[in-house]
């Protein structure tokens, strides 16, 4: 008597249970990555609004630079993250990476050394300017950076 199965299908019975109601909603698993990384750069949110977190967190933690002499200190302000100057798919096309150029408002404060006491320092001259610190690659929508083109 001839079957109408195979010998392997024979010895795997497979069951489906696609017709079972899902237990639990699949969330999109690569929102939460979006979420971080968009708290991390705080692109959105105005620069005296921001908190001490991601990328303004770097910023703070690695100032005030002061010399070591302790008359020349420089202190953050802010940073600014320019608009990209290439979209997704136009650095896909070229080879390039998705990225922004980071400027942070820097001040400069110069103390004046002869009227200068260790415990009170008198300001000589604030100068205050902004300048660019790198690129930080971006996020696409997809939750994947592009780096090179790829």
């Amino acid at each position: 008597m001839a079957s109408k199965y195979s010998y392997t299908e024979r010895k795997r019975i497979r069951k489906s249970f696609g017709t079972r109601e899902n237990v639990l909603a699949i969330p999109y698993l690569l929102q939460m990555q979006k979420d971080a990384y968009t708290a991390f750069l705080q692109a959105e949110v105005p620069p005296k609004q921001r908190t001490n977190e991601g990328l303004q967190a770097a910023f703070t933690a690695a100032f005030p630079i002061v010399s070591h002499n302790g008359f020349v200190e420089m202190k953050f302000v802010e940073y600014n993250l320019a608009k990209p100057a290439f979209d997704v798919r136009e650095c896909q096309t070229r080879g390039l990476t998705f990225a922004s150029a980071v400027r942070a408002r820097v001040q400069l404060i110069i103390y004046d050394r002869e009227s200068s006491t260790p415990q009170s320092k008198v300001v000589k001259e604030v100068k205050e300017q902004e300048v660019y610190m790198g690129e930080v690659p971006l996020m696409t929508d997809k939750g994947s950076f592009i780096i090179n083109g790829t």
